[in-house]
């Protein structure tokens, strides 16, 4: 063969490598990057897998925003039954079994007034011992058996001249508002002086309160599971003609009421805070109110909108 021919034939070949280099993996259905078509079942299952992702998305901030008002106009609703001609009520309540999760932050509540606080009478004595046993854990030690007395008489018994020297111990109103700050009590203050039971708080605060006092995970809550245990024993051994109040709710496992006469007006303060268990669920509750004639008109009072509360929660 001539050295032409052979020179040839030498271009042909390189031009036919050339054009199958160049058009390799372009054929029917191959995309701009020379990278193999998704198949028909690989896409399929990525768009199951989508359609799965978008099945398990959580509900939105705004979606539990909606359904945190409609409880509490439910709870509004209810409210307007439970009449009084002279006394004001705050209501909030936390159903602890709720399918979305409970915080002290999702319950409903009521006020016959916006932005009001209440006096907390001897409520507020739960929130004192809470701020005790934050001070004994801080100082990596146990109570007293002094301050286990008073503790003891101050709950169950609602001794006030325990309540006196534990809201000594702890500092008054500076301890007991350094207290709720950890707690996540935003909207109570400490009485002046002396004067504990002129604490002024929410109901919605007083739920908060009873989350960190019966809350099952450490994480929830400031309280050891040791202080825990033992606020959530003491609520559970309240005197014999001491309780009333949102225990006409349900069972209450976990309990503590108020009461208190105001001098200037001679009316009366009657609040109540407790853990109640009604129709297989756990809640709880909390009921304020000043203004009622009579320590008894209070009480049926403070139990009507207990009753009431549960029932427009749980339907």
């Amino acid at each position: 063969m001539s050295p032409a021919v052979i020179g040839l034939v030498l271009l042909l070949a390189l031009a036919l490598s050339a054009w199958v280099v160049t058009h390799r993996g372009t054929g029917s259905g191959a995309g701009a990057s020379g990278l193999p078509p998704t198949s028909g079942a690989s896409r399929n299952a990525s768009d199951a897998t989508a359609a799965d992702t978008a099945a398990v998305v959580s509900p939105s901030p705004s979606d539990d925003a909606d359904a945190d008002e409609a409880l509490s106009t439910r709870l509004a609703s209810a409210m307007g039954q439970v009449t009084s001609a002279s006394a004001s009520l705050q209501v909030a309540v936390l159903d602890l079994d709720a399918t979305d999760g409970a915080t002290a932050s999702s319950a409903a509540s009521y006020s016959a007034e916006d932005g009001a606080t209440y006096d907390t009478a001897s409520i507020v004595k739960v929130d004192i011992l809470a701020a005790l046993l934050l001070q004994a854990q801080d100082e990596g030690r146990v109570l007293t058996a002094q301050e286990r007395t008073y503790a003891s008489a101050m709950i169950c018994s609602s001794d006030n001249a325990a309540a006196n020297a534990l809201w000594t111990t702890i500092g008054g109103a500076t301890g007991l508002d350094a207290a709720n700050r950890r707690l996540g009590l935003t909207g109570t203050t400490g009485g002046s002086g002396k004067l504990w039971g002129l604490t002024q708080s929410t109901a919605s605060d007083q739920v908060a309160l009873l989350a960190a006092v019966f809350a099952e995970d450490d994480a929830d809550t400031p309280l050891s599971a040791a202080s825990r245990a033992y606020t959530q024993e003491l609520m559970g051994a309240i005197a014999d003609g001491q309780d009333w109040g949102v225990s006409a709710a349900g069972t209450a496992t976990g309990l503590k009421n108020g009461w208190l006469s105001r001098s200037a007006t001679g009316l009366w303060d009657i609040n109540s805070i407790g853990l109640i268990e009604a129709d297989g669920h756990s809640y709880l509750l909390a009921v304020l109110s000043d203004g009622s004639g009579s320590m008894e008109s209070g009480i049926s009072l403070v139990e009507r909108a207990a009753k009431a509360a549960i029932a427009a929660v749980s339907a």
